[in-house]
């Protein structure tokens, strides 16, 4: 297998997956166009997102990984020389310095927009500075709060995709002190479970999606724990039950796959919500795990193909982290233009450019220093590469 060390790994001592790697990648990427998409959607009054139309799932995705690479970087280490507390400050030095970042970004992109809520109400400096400590510190806001600084009742309104950080993080606290412990027997009875429950979310639910997590009240909570208990405990047991087999292409399969997959337009109407649900159902339960299975089997000696995997993988997670704040900006300059989406293209285009700039940039003057930095400091027994 194909495994070398890149810099999105070096607080670990394991090479990492770089088919997996890239294919996070293309899933960030999807959701940067999908959140563009979403904003002109939603600007121009609309409900529905008619282009990437699942590209929510992505998240999804991003915790079957998630869980994969826990077991796989720590299942074994446990038992040797692993403790909770070195365990909780590599996740922290892995994850927390492009939080912080992704915060002060949105915060900066906040006062560009002129300091308002979408309604128009002026929101005092003192707030904002309020929201951005208690991000930094990753503490979410309750609907109402008067850190709800945009009045969305977003967890984070100053970067609003850190809600799916905010749930990564409860996904490696429970794996510390409860899941690692789990045979794979009673490991599988709990995907079962999660799985049954998220997909009644999905099928039953008032979303007719599994789109939710953004907020702490109560129906987004719900979907939002759902959609963690199940993806990363998945990826958790497929990474236990892992024999690799021998796949040609897998790169490049998997991401036209994904491609495909949050592409397909909205199902069912709003008369059939349900419709929709079991599509979700579908690509969360079978069609993810099967990716990330085809993706950990494959290997790549084509060495442009290893590159790209190796870029996508670096820029994946800042990606993710500092694209948002843009599209803020993109949402009020087309709702306050009136713009069509061909007029709004540049813009759209700037967004996308501009996210993989910023991201890049932050990847190699931030968030590699910064953590080579923390796990010399912290972690003096591991070696950085």
């Amino acid at each position: 297998m194909n495994h070398r060390i890149s810099s999105s790994a070096f607080a670990d001592t394991k090479p990492h997956y770089e088919l997996l790697d890239g294919l996070r990648g293309v899933a960030a990427l999807l959701v940067v166009f999908y959140h563009i998409f979403e904003g002109f959607s939603f600007a121009g009054g609309g409900t529905l997102i008619t282009v990437i139309n699942h590209g929510y799932l992505a998240v999804d995705f991003f915790f079957i990984l998630s869980g994969f690479v826990i077991g796989y970087a720590y299942d074994d280490r446990w038992k040797k020389n692993m403790t909770l507390k070195g365990f909780f400050k590599r996740r922290l030095i892995r994850l927390h310095p492009m939080i912080i970042m992704g915060a002060i970004i949105g915060c900066i992109a906040f006062f560009v927009q002129g300091g308002v809520k979408w309604d128009g109400t002026h929101v005092a400096t003192s707030a904002i500075m309020l929201a951005l400590l208690l991000a930094m510190c990753f503490i979410p806001a309750y609907p109402g709060a008067g850190y709800d600084v945009r009045g969305n009742g977003e967890m984070f309104s100053l970067n609003g995709p850190s809600w799916s950080l905010f749930f990564e993080y409860i996904g490696n606290i429970l794996y510390a002190l409860v899941i690692r412990k789990f045979s794979t027997k009673a490991l599988a009875v709990l995907v079962f479970a999660a799985g049954c429950g998220l997909a009644a979310f999905a099928i039953g639910g008032p979303y007719g999606d599994i789109c939710a997590g953004f907020s702490l009240t109560g129906i987004e909570f719900t979907g939002g724990l759902l959609r963690l208990l199940f993806s990363f405990s998945a990826g958790l047991l497929l990474f236990r039950i892992f024999k690799p087999i021998h796949v040609k292409g897998a790169f490049w399969i998997c991401s036209l796959s994904i491609v495909v997959l949050l592409a397909v337009p909205r199902l069912g109407g709003a008369e059939y919500l349900w419709v929709n649900g079991v599509y979700d159902t579908v690509c969360f339960a079978v069609c993810f795990p099967l990716l990330v299975y085809l993706g950990a089997s494959g290997k790549s000696t084509d060495k442009y193909t290893i590159r790209i995997c190796k870029f996508l993988g670096e820029i994946s997670y800042p990606l993710y982290m500092v694209h948002y704040p843009f599209i803020y900006l993109y949402y009020a300059w087309v709702k306050n233009g009136n713009l069509t989406f061909r007029e709004s293209l540049p813009g759209a285009l700037g967004v996308v450019i501009g996210s993989i700039v910023l991201a890049y940039i932050c990847l190699k003057f931030y968030d590699i220093p910064v953590r080579r930095y923390l796990t010399n400091r912290f972690l003096n027994s591991q070696k950085v590469k």
